[in-house]
């Protein structure tokens, strides 16, 4: 256990309570294999009945993104590291685009370009096998269907960076865009549209649950942040822990986030 990370289970009841919602990844948080867990399903429509929302912040893309958000009870979904969000209304699934149309096409031209380096400069370097859904960024494979060295990471985020680009390692891909996007900035886009409430004034009521690299900025920014236990492998990458760990890893980790904070609800 870091020293900075607490174990979940003993996070005070009292601090649950207040709870008004809760953010959280996908892949490795709420899948396990690739798939969102029974158990994963079953918190996330236990928080649902309980009337809490949730909110998912992923860097996978907008087509990828749309049966989550159409067929789960996930309120909404923010793909691409805070580029689009996914969320029902009316019974009809809204897409909308923090950048305007002329942006996009613009970047998508510079995004296909430095794809093109990257392909051409880096040994075993693969696009994401969703890239078809993608529309504001890039993503390379480095532990979904392929495996890249650390050291191949590094070159890679590095190519990106060179063209201006913003950079991060989830857990399976390094994702690439242009913009002041990022997943904070998407919570907080996302709690105002659906919500119409303000993020900043709510920080120590949300939780955030993540599991990878990419995830530090939401651990550092979020009092009641929750990394489910594979977290562990990115020990030697992390500068920013969150404040708690689960005991269990991936779906099962989240489930138990959801019980911790239904349990402290209905107590004291």
């Amino acid at each position: 256990m870091p020293k900075l990370a607490h174990p979940w289970h003993a996070c005070p009841a009292a601090a649950l309570r207040g709870v008004r919602g809760v953010l959280t990844d996908i892949d490795d948080t709420l899948t396990t294999e690739g798939v969102i867990s029974p158990e994963a399903l079953l918190a996330l429509s236990a928080l649902h009945q309980a009337g809490l929302p949730v909110i998912a912040i992923t860097g996978r893309p907008m087509g990828w993104s749309v049966p989550v958000a159409r067929d789960t009870t996930i309120d909404a979904v923010v793909a691409e590291n805070g580029a689009v969000a996914l969320f029902r209304e009316g019974g009809t699934l809204v897409t909308e685009y923090e950048q305007d149309e002329a942006t996009r096409a613009t970047n998508a031209q510079r995004l296909q370009a430095t794809a093109r380096r990257i392909l051409a400069e880096v040994p075993g370097a693969t696009l994401a096998r969703d890239s078809a859904g993608r529309v504001t960024d890039i993503a390379i494979d480095h532990s979904e269907f392929s495996h890249l060295s650390p050291e191949a990471i590094q070159q890679v985020v590095a190519l990106m960076q060179a063209a201006g680009m913003n950079a991060t390692v989830s857990s399976i891909h390094i994702n690439g865009w242009y913009g002041s996007h990022n997943k904070l900035s998407g919570a907080r886009w996302i709690v105002q549209r659906l919500l119409g409430r303000d993020l900043e004034n709510e920080t120590s009521s949300w939780v955030y649950v993540g599991d990878s690299t990419n995830d530090q900025a939401m651990f550092a920014h979020f009092p009641l942040s929750v990394g489910v236990a594979n977290l562990r492998r990115f020990a030697d990458q992390l500068t920013v822990w969150p404040a708690y760990l689960t005991d269990a890893e991936r779906g099962a980790g989240f489930a138990e986030v959801a019980r911790a904070v239904l349990a402290a609800r209905t107590s004291g």
